[in-house]
């Protein structure tokens, strides 16, 4: 398989109390945190390519460029898509998309990095 632009995934949770603000420590009120959010849609980036990586690559993030646009409280369920929108080597650009029951909560780019996994690690290790 190859990995094309275009590639889609979605991704969903619910909004627990360990996913809000308050718990997280991003804020003080009882609704889906930014930092929760982020995290989905960065989950449903990493693994829109996955199946598409050679044995021993992954990705990483290394930009967001994120509008949180309206809250959610606990109990509800947030859903994330992505669609990969450029290729520039091994550098990936994905357009996201953040929905409750209510519309759009939030939306924005996530930029990923492919790396060989095991040299990743040795370098990051290898910062003391």
């Amino acid at each position: 398989m190859e990995l094309k632009v275009g590639l889609t995934n979605e991704v969903s949770e619910e909004v627990t109390h360990n996913r809000t603000a308050e718990s997280m420590g991003s804020g003080l009120l009882p609704v889906y945190a930014t930092p929760a959010m982020i995290a989905l849609m960065e989950n449903c980036c990493c693994y829109s390519v996955a199946p598409y990586l050679e044995p021993g690559q992954g990705t990483v993030g290394i930009a967001v460029n994120i509008r949180h646009v309206s809250a959610t409280v606990e109990g509800r369920k947030v859903r994330v898509c992505s669609e990969l929108k450029a290729i520039d080597g091994r550098k990936l650009t994905f357009s996201v998309t953040a929905y409750d029951e209510a519309g759009v909560i939030g939306e924005g780019e996530h930029e990923r990095f492919v790396i060989d996994s095991a040299r990743f690690m040795e370098k990051a290790k290898g910062k003391a």
